[in-house]
C-alpha cells in the first residue's frame, strides 16, 4: 500500500533568481508536495504520532523558502532535503515550484519551475 500526504497550491512569497532584482524584489511561488509515508498506525488509532502534521510540512516549506537563491532547482533541493532530515517517517518527496511572473519579455503561462522527485537515499 502507498500512502500520500499531498498539499497543493501553496502560495509563497520568495526572492528566488538569477537576476539580482529578483532576489531583491521578489515574486510569488507555486508548491506543490507529495509525501509517502506509511502512516497505517494513523489509519487505526486516529493519531498524529502516526503521521507526519500537514502543518509541520508547511512550516518547513515556509522556512525554507525564506532564504534567497538564484535557482529555484536549489531551492527545491533544500526543501526536500529539510523534509527528510526533520521527518523520519518522510520515504519520498515530489516537490514542484513554480514562480509566478518570471521575467521573460513576452511570456505569458502561469509559471516556470521545476519538479523533483526522490527517496530519502537519493538525495545529492
Amino acid at each position: 500500500m502507498e500512502n500520500k500526504l499531498i498539499l497543493k497550491g501553496m502560495r509563497l512569497y520568495g526572492f528566488h533568481g538569477v537576476e539580482q532584482a529578483e532576489r531583491t524584489i521578489g515574486t510569488y511561488f507555486n508548491i506543490d508536495v507529495e509525501i509517502t509515508t506509511n502512516f497505517l498506525k494513523a489509519m487505526a488509532d486516529d493519531n498524529i504520532s502516526g503521521t507526519v502534521n500537514y502543518a509541520d510540512i508547511y512550516e518547513t516549506i515556509r522556512q525554507q523558502m525564506k532564504e534567497p537563491a538564484k535557482l529555484m532547482e536549489f531551492v527545491a533541493r533544500r526543501i526536500v532535503q529539510a523534509l527528510f532530515e526533520e521527518y523520519p517517517l518522510i520515504e519520498h518527496v515530489r516537490l514542484r515550484i513554480l514562480k509566478e511572473n518570471p521575467p521573460i519579455p513576452s511570456l505569458q503561462c502561469q509559471g516556470c519551475g521545476c519538479e523533483v522527485a526522490c527517496s530519502r537515499d537519493e538525495l545529492l
